[in-house]
């Protein structure tokens, strides 16, 4: 059986308004803004779109409209708790669900004592290995700065209520997230091949040495695969395939990975303007690394990977 891995026309519709929006909304100058408060007009803005909608249960758009989205919001450097959002949306009964469908509300998820984005959310969602539970804060948040320009908080949490079984959320979550990880690495590619092209040494442009090209060719590989695993995983995930879990971990793993190498390939490429707070990639390149590290962890995708092949605990 063939798998077609290019999204149709609804899908690439999704994309190119999720583009449009962030463009004209200055999602990325956002971004680069480490310090700025919150944009609550913009997470509003991708509610009204129906972007965090795409999570809930029987969404027309389903998970392939989910990762063209999110393919979107990577390539334009989206900033928020974008993967936490997907995963309250999809984990939380309906009545808690709606305002975070909307953006009229921030999801926090993840494990005291520092969560992230707990200084601006409106709702707590806390993980304690496969569990979650809707959870409320104990006492005021106390902010920390995060090294992806993003807030943390210091908080304790008091358990609600307990939510059903989460393995869907974290399954939507991972493949939102190796989308935007992948959206994320193709733009760095991108900024990465115009300056091998521009930039001039030895009276040729860098990107026809070798040493450059090829790296950067490697990172096109990686990410075109991860690419295709994201969109095989959407695919499973509507399809409701068996193997639809361990799909979506292999595409967080991947695209992560892939994200990574394009990252470092990029700043090796750009040298000392990659790393300026004023360049092309900072601001981008911090908050896909950053991503990597935010909750839930990839343990339960490497497991997912590596059971059918009876490895793993």
């Amino acid at each position: 059986m063939s798998l077609e891995l290019d999204f149709d026309e609804s899908e690439r519709a999704i994309a190119s308004a999720v583009a449009r929006f962030c463009r004209d909304e200055g999602a990325e100058a956002l971004a680069r803004a480490g310090d700025a408060p919150f944009p609550r007009a913009l997470w509003r803005g991708l509610g009204e779109l129906g972007v965090f909608a795409l999570a809930e249960p029987g969404s027309e758009g389903g998970a392939g409209g989910l990762a063209a989205a999110f393919e979107a919001l990577g390539a334009a450097a989206c900033p928020g708790p974008l993967v936490a959002q997907v995963f309250a949306v999809r984990a939380l009964p309906e009545r808690e669900r709606a305002p975070l469908a909307l953006g009229e509300a921030v999801a926090a998820v993840g494990a005291p004592p520092l969560v992230p984005f707990a200084p601006v959310a409106d709702v707590f969602v806390e993980l304690d290995g496969d569990g979650a539970w809707l959870a409320r804060p104990r006492a005021p948040v106390a902010p920390l700065a995060g090294l992806g320009g993003e807030p943390l908080g210091r908080v304790a949490l008091e358990r609600v209520a307990p939510l059903a079984p989460v393995f869907e959320a974290r399954a939507l979550s991972d493949l939102a997230r190796a989308a935007w990880s992948a959206g994320a690495g193709r733009r760095l590619l991108d900024v990465a091949v115009e300056h091998a092209r521009a930039r001039r040494q030895f009276g040729r442009a860098i990107g026809e040495f070798q040493a450059v090209a090829h790296p950067l060719a490697d990172v096109h590989i990686r990410l075109s695969a991860a690419e295709g695993l994201v969109r095989a995983a959407a695919w499973a995930l509507d399809a409701g395939a068996r193997e639809a879990h361990e799909r979506t971990a292999a595409a967080r793993l991947a695209a992560e990975r892939a994200g990574r190498r394009a990252l470092h390939t990029a700043h090796q490429t750009l040298g000392a303007l990659g790393a300026t707070l004023e360049g092309p990639l900072f601001h981008l390149s911090r908050r896909l690394r950053q991503l990597a590290a935010l909750p839930p962890d990839a343990a339960h995708a490497e497991a997912a990977v590596l059971a059918p092949l009876g490895l793993g605990g």
